[in-house]
């Protein structure tokens, strides 16, 4: 008589569940469905792709200058027209994504590590380290963004670097703030305390137990804050502030052609480039809190 051996895998539940049934599945699954994100997230990928890849696919200098087609309107040899120094519009258009889409990643994520640091210590810590870091975010929260911003940029001198640096000061008090409270309110759940009482470290609590819980709104308000830092960036820019000519920055684009106003084409087609990245932006923005959100999903079904 042979006996029968049963074999038990070892392997956990969750890693044998299929992708689309797990929480991040259903979230792509429903942010799928969703046209108006996906919609957005098309046009931000193609400003993305423009920006890393329009000096390999247009062999155009964007600073040369061609005196005998200056003002020259719309047509079918300048698209979007030309400035006031013969430079095409539609490729400095295209050249100035190299500026503004990757301005607005890189202020965005600057400010979102450093405001996320700041807010978990503080918001796990407690006591007076917590009192300390966050007394220093209201102070920053205290004034107006774009006040800030301008002050700290005219501190440092105009040009695009600085300009970015004063971004990010502006911005991460409220990473700060938001990872705080939700550092605050994972903490009182069971799973942690149970954690705790199990002799589980301060570091491995914070790092494997609450930070992986806070994500989604942090996600989110880094999408949607991606385009306030593209249209504050080209706010810095507009005023003097920010790259300064003749770099094909949008919004030094803008602060070109205001001075022109018949001349409409030389504003209004930069702008329409912030419009277009900063909506589509905000719909995939709309579109991730509604599918990270388990209480909205469904609507878009």
């Amino acid at each position: 008589m042979t006996a029968t051996t049963t074999r038990v895998s070892t392997t956990p539940l969750a890693a044998r569940r299929p992708f689309w049934e797990s929480p991040l599945g259903q979230a792509a699954r429903e942010l799928a469905r969703n046209r108006a994100a996906m919609a957005g997230l098309g046009i931000l990928v193609f400003w993305i792709l423009v920006a890393f890849t329009v000096s390999f696919i247009v062999p155009f200098d964007p600073l040369k200058t061609d005196v005998s087609n200056r003002l020259s309107p719309p047509s079918a040899s300048h698209w979007f027209g030309t400035d006031d120094l013969g430079r095409d519009v539609f490729k400095r258009v295209l050249f100035g994504s190299r500026y503004s889409i990757p301005a607005g990643f890189l202020t965005v994520l600057a400010a979102l590590l450093i405001g996320c640091i700041v807010g978990a210590v503080a918001g796990y810590a407690g006591g007076w380290i917590d009192n300390a870091l966050m007394r220093v975010a209201d102070m920053v929260l205290a004034f107006p963004s774009i006040v800030l911003a301008m002050a700290i940029a005219a501190a440092l001198g105009p040009g695009l670097k600085n300009a970015l640096i004063a971004i990010v000061v502006v911005l991460w008090p409220e990473y700060a703030r938001l990872m705080r409270g939700q550092v605050l309110a994972v903490k009182a759940h069971e799973y942690v305390t149970a954690a705790e009482a199990l002799g589980a470290r301060r570091s491995r609590l914070l790092i494997r137990h609450i930070l992986p819980n806070t994500q989604a709104p942090i996600v989110v308000k880094a999408t949607l804050d991606v385009g306030a830092a593209i249209v504050l960036t080209a706010g810095l820019s507009f005023i003097g502030l920010g790259a300064v000519p003749p770099d094909p920055e949008w919004g030094a684009m803008i602060r070109e052609g205001q001075r022109r106003f018949s001349q409409w084409w030389m504003a209004t087609f930069p702008g329409l480039a912030i419009f277009s990245v900063v909506m589509a932006l905000n719909f995939l923005g709309d579109g991730l809190r509604d599918a990270l959100d388990p209480r909205r999903r469904g609507r878009w079904a």
